[in-house]
C-alpha cells in the first residue's frame, strides 16, 4: 500500500472532512499534504456562493493531514484565513507549506485556490504537538 493510500485509509475515520464534504487527499509528504474538494450544491449560502465555512474546513483538513499522518497528534492553536476571491471553478484545492515545525508547535500556511487557479484564501495557522 502506497503512503498516500495509508493516509486516505487513515483520515477516512474523519467522516466531517471526507463523507460530509467530500474532501479528497491528492498528494501527502513530509509536512506536506495537498487535497481538494468538488464543490456542489451542499457547499453554498443562501445567495448560491460557497460558504466560507467550506474554504476553512478544507484548510483545516489539510493542515490536520500535513501534522497528523505517522507524527504524534498536532492539534490547531489558533488559525486565521483570509478571503480573497470567489471560487470561479468547480474544484477547491488546498496545499499546505509548513513554515516552522519546532518540538512543541509548528507554523503552517495553506493556500486555498480552484481549478481555474483563482486564489481563493490564505489560512496561518498554528499548531500544537501533543507527543
Amino acid at each position: 500500500m502506497s503512503k498516500l493510500d495509508e493516509a486516505r485509509a487513515f483520515f477516512a475515520n474523519d467522516r466531517y472532512a471526507t463523507c460530509a464534504t467530500g474532501i479528497v487527499i491528492d498528494e501527502i509528504g513530509e509536512n506536506y499534504a495537498k487535497c481538494s474538494m468538488k464543490i456542489t450544491e451542499n457547499h453554498l449560502n443562501a445567495v448560491g456562493h460557497v460558504m466560507g465555512g467550506v474554504a476553512y474546513t478544507l484548510a483545516d483538513f489539510v493542515f490536520a493531514v500535513s501534522t497528523n499522518f505517522e507524527k504524534p497528534a498536532t492539534v490547531t492553536a489558533v488559525s486565521q484565513i483570509s478571503y480573497l476571491s470567489a471560487p470561479k471553478g468547480k474544484i477547491l484545492f488546498g496545499e499546505s507549506k509548513c513554515l516552522k515545525d519546532g518540538r512543541r508547535n509548528c507554523f503552517y500556511e495553506i493556500t486555498i485556490t480552484d481549478d481555474l487557479g483563482t486564489k481563493v484564501a490564505v489560512v496561518m495557522t498554528s499548531g500544537a504537538h501533543l507527543g
